[in-house]
């Protein structure tokens, strides 16, 4: 697609400081990190949705992830790393599917919180059983 950022990257015609080229997947340093190594790796392919592409896609995004973040964690010696991939409206700028895989260090004052609460007002049971019908 011409005009999708991420497509441009994965045929060379945008400029990105490339960490990792496959046959599938491409990562690349954020061109605004949070942290110091903070990486986007995307399928080649244009997909809008990894939950969704076929499992080959996914595999290979996720494969690739793991890869880079070994190498990060020996040449960054982060504290750990936070991964995460998000999917229709929320999906932000780029409709391209992508994880964002940031290194995390105790101060970097990230904050990627979730509010949480007991499960009140859904019954569990008939929750967890709808999802297993659908399995």
């Amino acid at each position: 697609m011409d005009d999708c950022a991420f497509c441009r990257v994965a045929d060379g015609r945008k400029d990105v400081y490339t960490l990792f080229e496959g046959e599938r997947t491409v990562a690349f340093l954020d061109e605004n990190p949070a942290t110091a190594g903070h990486a986007l790796v995307f399928p080649r392919a244009h997909v809008e949705d990894l939950l969704v592409a076929d499992q080959a896609t996914s595999m290979a995004v996720f494969e690739t992830a793991r890869a880079l973040a070994l190498a990060m964690d020996r040449a960054l010696e982060p504290d750990g790393f936070s991964v995460f991939h998000t999917t229709g409206g929320l999906v932000g700028q780029v409709e391209h599917a992508h994880l964002h895989l940031l290194p995390r260090y105790v101060d970097d004052d990230i904050q990627l919180s979730l509010s949480r609460e007991p499960i009140d007002g859904t019954d569990p049971e008939a929750l967890s059983e709808s999802i297993r019908q659908t399995l």
